[in-house]
């Protein structure tokens, strides 16, 4: 038999009691202390950059659970790390259309630019290259995210030069959203805490103009034309409707004359 497992260390004394009074907010939110426990990964994932064996000890004795269930949840979920990475997470996404449009190129170029494989962190610990799935901006494809911030419509240059300044510690915008901040930062952001950096709540991060425009054109606005149905009158010529009523279901009769409908007798004959 081998040996058994050395317990997990503790946190100084300091961190520790820092660690509590930001738990104690936390588990307070919530009316089953275990519901608590994703937050409090981000927490822990914010003092170390990755979830440690000391931070699952933490979890566990805080919310009464055990070591494994704790290790359980923070394996399953791709947002904490299980072992310590760069600063900025680089995430380029390869799911299909992301891929066809260039996310492809853009990860074997980076790859190859930094030095890495994927899950890889270059040597002056700043950027952790990952491939990731579809993170619902596939209107700006490709996109690559940086501790999950958007960066859109990007390209291999593009992405290139994106992480060149982000090693050189220059400043980086992302597309949208909140200001980039470091991997620490955004977990603890993620934990619930608010993120008091100037500006950041005003920026917000609502859906871009590509995003929303399927809603201008069910609502009539854009200034496009309608083809309309075989038959009918050029929109412009007919009164003002939805969008879309020409596509509701019409009677036989009225949308195929050469073969009119009637009421069926109870032989099955018009």
């Amino acid at each position: 038999m081998g040996m058994p497992a050395l317990p997990a260390p503790d946190y100084p004394a300091d961190v520790r009691a820092r660690l509590d009074a930001d738990a104690d907010e936390v588990i307070a939110r919530y009316p089953d202390s275990r519901s608590a426990l994703l937050p409090l990964l981000h927490l822990v994932q914010a003092e170390d950059g990755h979830v440690t064996r000391t931070g699952i000890r933490f979890c566990a004795e805080r919310l009464g659970l055990t070591t494994a269930e704790v290790t359980a949840v923070s394996t399953f979920y791709t947002m904490y790390r299980r072992a310590p990475g760069g600063d900025y997470q680089v995430g380029v996404c390869t799911n299909t259309l992301c891929a066809v449009l260039g996310g492809d190129a853009i990860f074997d170029e980076l790859k190859h630019h930094l030095g890495v494989a994927n899950g890889g962190t270059t040597e002056d610990g700043k950027v952790t290259l990952e491939h990731i799935e579809c993170n619902a901006a596939c209107d700006y494809a490709p996109v690559v995210m940086v501790n999950w911030e958007f960066f859109d419509n990007q390209t291999p240059e593009s992405a290139k030069r994106l992480v060149d300044d982000l090693r050189a510690g220059r400043t980086v915008e992302p597309t949208r959203g909140a200001p980039l901040c470091t991997y620490k930062e955004t977990a603890r952001i993620l934990a619930g805490f608010p993120d008091r950096r100037p500006g950041a709540v005003e920026a917000g991060g609502g859906a871009g103009s590509a995003s929303l425009a399927g809603l201008r054109l069910a609502r009539g606005e854009g200034g496009h034309r309608v083809v309309p149905p075989r038959g009918e009158p050029p929109q412009d010529e007919r009164p003002a409707e939805h969008l879309s009523s020409h596509d509701a279901p019409q009677e036989t009769s009225a949308s195929d004359p050469a073969h009119p409908s009637g009421p069926v007798t109870e032989e099955g004959e018009e």
